[in-house]
């Protein structure tokens, strides 16, 4: 293909210096404005990993199949045909409709690939070095690439080559045992926060190293295992299992041995929830209650006297806040300065405040003309702050801009169409 694009050849790019910015680049802000970053893979895990570095100002080209692109696009609530999670899960990106399956399309990835800052992927381990993309073939024409890969299991370890979601990491990394009620089967946190924590960790490891690629002009793997990044949160789980044998179970809306902070019942049949587990913290609570007795009880003044009597202290304060309403409890736990709070829904959200004053409620335009609201960008920044302009592309929205960045001559590139190696996009 090298030689018939018809075309100005590509510039190739070097650990992300010294080189010109695309239009779109150009006009962005954020932290990690000039960043490229290319996105391979689907769903949740690598796209979310990919979107917060777009939200930081980062370009970020995302690789598609051709015909039905990435299948979140389908993914639940639809609108204008498409999944309104995409315009969450894809804003700011460009979409490049590619067959990575094909010669063709494992040239462009390449190409695309050697004057990247980082790539992201959570294809099964194996899959990028079936097709000639591993990394270091990519690293041999940019030394200083940085990808993170995210996979079920990990690239290394007996089971590397398994299949997994977010849910199998959640499973075996210790989480859905403890989620949910003694009396019911594990449940599910209620988000895909198996593949949410990978795609953090897959940021922080992108971020610390481009920190290392400035001191040494060298890229490296950030290697994600989903189910690792599940178990790295899981608090004391091990050295209580260590130490004393103990096996953490599902408690229900308490956490063992940290009292109080539980949900606890209105006379409504409604609940607030109250953190009340600091010493002082528990004192206040006490004396909002009307409960000097439990204030000034000795076997209760920290945390482990407490938690040895949870249950029993949970009952007294649940005898408290049944006979009121949700809204006298907050009034009485915002006095004290005690930590509480409704329980939301995303009704609750979208109507309160707190959300409103600090952005988290914003709008994109959608593929059909249509307003649709959004959640803003985490964290927020004082000089370089984040942000979007977009909601998420339409398949193939920017295949004919990309290739043409990359030098492809219209010729060349309505070839490959033809070819069935690239979609287009309609105007």
């Amino acid at each position: 293909m090298g030689g018939a694009r018809g075309g100005k050849p590509a510039t190739r790019y070097t650990c992300g210096m010294n080189r010109p910015e695309s239009p779109t680049a150009a006009s962005r802000s954020g932290p990690l404005a000039g960043l490229r970053v290319l996105e391979m893979g689907a769903l949740i895990a690598g796209p979310f990993c990919a979107k917060l570095l777009g939200e930081l100002g980062a370009e970020v080209v995302k690789i598609e199949p051709p015909g039905q692109g990435d299948p979140l696009r389908k993914w639940r609530y639809m609108k204008d045909g498409v999944s309104v999670w995409w315009h969450v899960q894809s804003r700011n990106k460009r979409s490049v409709a590619v067959d990575l399956r094909r010669p063709e399309g494992q040239a462009i990835a390449r190409e695309l690939a050697a004057r990247a800052d980082i790539l992201v992927e959570n294809f099964r381990p194996g899959t990028l070095e079936g097709w000639g993309l591993d990394y270091p073939v990519l690293a041999r024409a940019n030394p200083g690439l940085v990808m993170v890969r995210i996979s079920g299991y990990g690239q290394t370890g007996p089971y590397a080559s398994r299949p997994g979601f977010g849910v199998i990491g959640e499973a075996m990394g210790g989480l859905r045992h403890v989620t949910g009620t003694p009396d019911r089967p594990p449940s599910r946190v209620g988000v895909s926060i198996g593949d949410t924590l990978s795609a953090l960790y897959g940021v922080i490891g992108a971020l610390a190293a481009l920190e290392h690629r400035r001191r040494s002009s060298e890229g490296q793997v950030i290697d994600v295992a989903l189910y690792e990044s599940v178990f790295s949160v899981m608090e004391s789980l091990l050295p209580e299992f260590d130490a004393f044998g103990a096996v953490r179970e599902r408690t229900g809306s308490i956490l063992p041995g940290i009292a109080p902070t539980s949900a606890y019942r209105c006379a409504d049949g409604s609940y607030v929830l109250i953190a009340g587990n600091g010493d002082s913290i528990f004192r206040r609570l006490c004396g909002a209650m009307g409960r000097d007795d439990l204030a000034s009880d000795p076997s209760l003044a920290h945390n482990d006297g407490r938690g040895a009597k949870q249950a029993w202290l949970d009952a007294e304060i649940e005898a408290w806040t049944s006979a009121r309403s949700p809204e006298a409890v907050l009034a009485a736990m915002a006095a004290a300065e005690v930590p509480a709070s409704r329980i939301y829904s995303i009704r609750d959200i979208v109507s309160d405040p707190q959300y409103a004053a600090r952005e988290m409620i914003r709008e994109v335009r959608t593929h059909g003309g249509s307003m649709l609201k959004v959640p803003g960008v985490v964290p927020k920044f004082s000089k370089t702050p984040g942000g979007f302009t977009r909601g998420g592309p339409r398949l193939g929205e920017h295949t004919r801009e990309v290739l043409r960045d990359l030098g492809y001559g219209d010729d060349a590139i309505e070839a490959l169409r033809q070819a069935g190696a690239i979609e287009i996009a309609p105007d």
